[in-house]
């Protein structure tokens, strides 16, 4: 007993100080999940929070209803189409960003940093309240654009193509300036020794970004489309703030559709039912990705 004691006084100070975040984490996350998830198995909507005793437990109802709704279905689909396109281009630009400005040590490239940062802490109503006159189809500055080069103006947010691809170009705006900070630290953790190899080799600089570089921003790049993946699955903002899921849907993001049948609709059993298959298909890409991980790449 006394040995536990002094176990317990010798390594006490740590989990004082993981105690808050413990405790924050389990308020706000821990616990909302699983009344989320008891709810979803419940017929709770507006008069339910009136008045408990309208609420009823139904099983597997909501979700049964959930999958069977056409809208849903639809937003499942536009969720996928927006993480097909959209996180390969924001991997891709970003890393091509980050190695750009790794080449530079002048302060225009320092400079160039910030600009490309900029979009990821803007807000995001301003943005949205821009992008939209931008994509204006009668005075935007897109269709005029367009008008220079003799082409006819488009309905950027009208036309269900064009909207979808017009909401991920914003999205990729905004996205390419954090996961842009995390590859230029990663080429800056590289040792300067690998570098000094290829010299003596008489390696070229396309050389080196083959075979040293990119090889080297496996885990960084296994980071950033984890979380990009993740938070593209949870699309929202953008449909949100400018199309409001239209038009006929065709921007209409599972985030969005529960948002709309939880928050404005009331329906609160059903959203969680849908928060719930999103959790799971968010569970599983996840771990797919954890799957096909390449092993590290040392020398």
């Amino acid at each position: 007993m006394k040995n536990v004691i002094i176990w317990i006084n010798k390594y006490k100070f740590p989990y004082l100080f993981i105690a808050p975040a413990v405790l924050l984490l389990f308020t706000f996350t821990i616990i909302p999940i699983f009344i989320s998830l008891f709810i979803s198995f419940t017929n709770i909507d507006l008069s339910g929070l009136a008045n408990w005793g309208n609420i009823r437990f139904i099983g597997l109802q909501n979700y049964i209803n959930i999958l069977s709704d056409g809208a849903f279905r639809n937003s499942i689909f536009n969720t996928f189409y927006y993480v097909i396109i959209g996180v390969p281009l924001v991997i891709i630009f970003s890393m091509f960003a980050a190695i750009l400005l790794d080449y530079g040590k002048d302060i225009v490239f320092k400079v160039l940093r910030l600009f490309y940062y900029m979009p990821s802490i803007t807000n995001s109503i301003a943005v949205a309240v821009v992008w939209t006159w931008l994509y204006n189809s009668n005075y935007g500055l897109f269709n005029y654009l367009l008008s220079l080069v003799g082409l006819p103006g488009q309905q950027w947010l009208s036309n269900p193509v064009l909207a979808k691809l017009s909401l991920i170009f914003l999205a990729l705006w905004k996205a390419i300036g954090a996961n842009m900070i995390i590859f230029l630290a990663a080429l800056q953790g590289i040792p300067k020794t690998y570098y000094e190899a290829a010299d003596i080799d008489g390696a070229n600089k396309w050389q080196k970004l083959i075979k040293i570089k990119i090889p080297l921003l496996g885990n960084a790049i296994f980071f950033v489309t984890i979380t990009t993946v993740i938070g593209w699955l949870q699309f929202f903002d953008e449909p949100f703030m400018m199309t409001g899921g239209g038009p006929l849907n065709s921007t209409l993001s599972m985030a969005l559709y529960i948002y709309q049948n939880g928050f404005q609709l009331g329906y609160f059993g059903y959203a969680a039912a849908g928060s719930f298959i999103l959790f799971i298909m968010i569970i599983f890409v996840t771990l797919i990705q954890f799957k096909f991980k390449k092993s590290d790449v040392e020398y």
